[in-house]
């Protein structure tokens, strides 16, 4: 070979080499910025250790293992066990059975998916099966050794539901005044003492239309908040119905009066959520764990003036997210129809202003690209 062609095959090498380095440099930042590791990741696939332990013995030509082992984040120690576990060819399991004698079978687990799978034990619990396979006679191993196999395989059970699922939205109005829901709650002070909280909330608007706060339980304060609500209901055809609880300050013979007077209609709340009270019992739970467990709760005066405020912020400050930014209020009272339409006119307007600011935006280096 002449002078000229050898100089050419080494600068040839020499270009490879370099871009080879390249490729390396972005490889490995690629793998330390998205900590890709072997270090806490398990490979039960066989095939996939033999491709790992085949890069790694070509790699040995060149580099160090202990440096092919480090960039991989592979210790020694796991390496040769894999390479004890490629000698035997025991591609479908995780672990040699010599070294690890008490695992599972490739019969049993086999035993245990048929199970699984089957169509004739659907009905069977996961746990339960597991002992039913004891019973038969076929496979011995515990609930939580079926659990972690059913998880790791994804193994799924033939249960297709052909009952409809219990419905998960409660009962709702289409008009203000339609319906109502009427409860009592409890706060204790700090001492231990109790005050009770009495309220009626619309179920079309979510407006707040009664409320009091009394240091006594007195089911006569459940007619008095009826009584308020009723005082500024929006003129309707038929009476508001109202969703109460079994509760004695609901079965009151004041109420009991007030119902057959036919001003109001009474049904009772039930469990199912098609037919609960789950929205004022959602209203408490704001209230308490959103403002009056915020403060300090000393006085029946403070618990007041504490729901008193939050109270008019919740009818006539914060929008509900089902009312598309409409407060109650002005759901009740039907004045803030034009407030989803400007509501979105001013999203449009803001990505708009946003794609501008973000488009006029540049850096130091951006600007000394502009004068050049």
């Amino acid at each position: 070979m002449s002078e000229f062609a050898l100089q050419r095959e080494v600068l040839e090498l020499r270009a490879r080499n370099a871009k080879l380095i390249a490729v390396l440099r972005l490889v490995v930042v690629l793998l330390n910025v998205c900590n890709v590791t072997l270090a806490h990741r398990r490979i039960i696939d066989g095939e996939k250790k033999r491709r790992i332990l085949r890069a790694v013995e070509r790699s040995r030509t060149i580099i160090h293992l202990r440096i092919a082992l480090r960039i991989l984040g592979l210790s020694a120690t796991r390496y040769h066990s894999w390479k004890r576990d490629e000698e035997c060819e025991l591609d479908d399991v995780s672990s040699c059975p010599q070294s690890l004698p008490q695992q599972l079978t490739t019969e049993e687990r086999e035993t245990i998916k048929d199970m699984v799978h089957a169509k004739e034990y659907r009905h069977v619990p996961t746990g339960t099966l597991s002992i039913l396979a004891q019973r038969l006679g076929k496979v011995f191993a515990s609930p939580s050794t079926w659990h972690r196999l059913v998880r790791r395989h994804r193994w799924r059970r033939p249960r297709k539901r052909v009952h409809p699922r219990k419905p998960r939205l409660g009962i709702r109005a289409t008009a203000p005044d339609e319906i109502w829901h009427v409860d009592t709650s409890v706060v204790r002070f700090l001492d231990g003492r109790r005050a009770y909280l009495y309220a009626v909330i619309d179920n079309f608007s979510r407006r707040i239309l009664a409320w009091r706060v009394s240091e006594y339980f007195d089911p006569t304060n459940t007619l008095a908040v009826l009584v308020e609500a009723g005082k500024a209901t929006v003129k309707t055809d038929e009476p508001p119905t109202v969703l109460a609880d079994a509760g004695v300050e609901n079965r009151t013979a004041a109420i009991d009066e007030l119902i057959n007077s036919g001003i109001l209609h009474r049904v009772l709340a039930q469990t199912e959520i098609a037919f609960s009270n789950s929205m004022i019992e959602s209203w408490w739970r704001t209230l308490k764990h959103q403002w009056l467990y915020l403060n300090t709760l000393d006085t029946v005066d403070s618990i007041l003036r504490l729901v008193d405020f939050y109270v008019d912020e919740h009818n006539n400050q914060l929008p509900h997210s089902a009312f598309k930014g409409q407060t109650p209020e002005e759901m009740y009272r039907g004045t803030g129809k034009h407030v989803p339409e400007e509501l979105a006119e001013r999203r449009k307007a803001a990505r708009a202003e946003r794609i501008v600011t973000n488009r006029s935006t540049s850096c130091g280096v951006c600007a000394v690209e502009a004068v050049v």
